[in-house]
């Protein structure tokens, strides 16, 4: 259940992503470095170490959706799909990332959506598993949302679909402060299919948000849901692209 949005500028992009879980599942770990096959990354994770977002020293994302409107064989689920995003941040390239996800062992992960962008070659893909095969999305650089839900996946896309669409009229739509106020909203009424979303089971948990240009990629987090003041511990830090020095605030 997570709900991502994407949106191209002149150089580099703003990502952000709602990750909506069980009221249950533990917290998770706030945004911190990691090295892999010798490249800098930055991601939040499980307190068992995978992640489900991450931005490396080449400015490449990479966000995974689970994928609930593919019935899943729980019978044959015996990997985390949190491994999948940390080893696509070892990759220079979209090819390469795409190269890294064919020779991962997907027989045994439950259906996801992968997306991939990459700044430097102004690309965006989406990788579907549904648990027998593996498919690549080529998208168009532009203003991109992928919805997920395991309450009801269609009737959610539906409703975020129409939200963003209205949203997308305000005149400062594209911009900070805008993805952040798509990301916070309750429209049509706070609930199981609004963006920051609210059930008695499960709710919108984090926040996270990459901004990336020809220097630097930047990620912010909100350790809750987006809509609560009250849950305010973020972090924001810097990767610089060219040296890779790192700095947090």
């Amino acid at each position: 259940m997570c709900s991502v949005t994407f949106i191209p500028q002149p150089e580099g992009f703003l990502l952000g992503m709602n990750r909506d879980e069980s009221r249950e599942r533990c917290v998770a770990v706030a945004p911190r470095i990691f090295q892999y096959a010798g490249r800098t990354a930055l991601h939040p994770s499980e307190p068992s170490g995978g992640t489900w977002i991450g931005v490396n020293d080449t400015g490449l994302c990479c966000a995974l959706l689970n994928w609930y409107s593919i019935p899943s064989e729980p019978d044959r689920v015996t990997t985390s799909r949190g491994i999948v995003v940390p080893a696509l941040l070892a990759a220079g390239t979209i090819d390469e990332a795409g190269d890294t996800l064919i020779g991962l062992d997907l027989e045994g992960m439950a259906p996801f959506r992968l997306v991939v962008v990459s700044p430097d070659e102004r690309a965006v893909r989406e990788h579907r598993w549904n648990q027998g095969t593996l498919a690549e999305l080529r998208l168009p650089w532009e203003l991109q949302h992928w919805f997920s839900s395991g309450f009801d996946e269609r009737g959610a896309q539906e409703q975020r679909v129409r939200t963003a669409r209205k949203a997308a009229r305000d005149s400062d739509a594209g911009t900070l402060p805008w993805l952040r106020r798509l990301h916070t909203s309750h429209a049509p009424i706070e609930g199981p299919f609004s963006i920051c979303m609210h059930r008695p089971d499960a709710a919108t948990v984090s926040y996270t948000e990459i901004a990336s240009t020809a220097q630097a990629a930047k990620m912010r987090y909100h350790d809750g849901a987006p809509c609560d003041p009250a849950r305010s511990d973020c972090r924001q830090l810097l990767a610089h692209r060219q040296a890779p020095s790192w700095h947090g605030t």
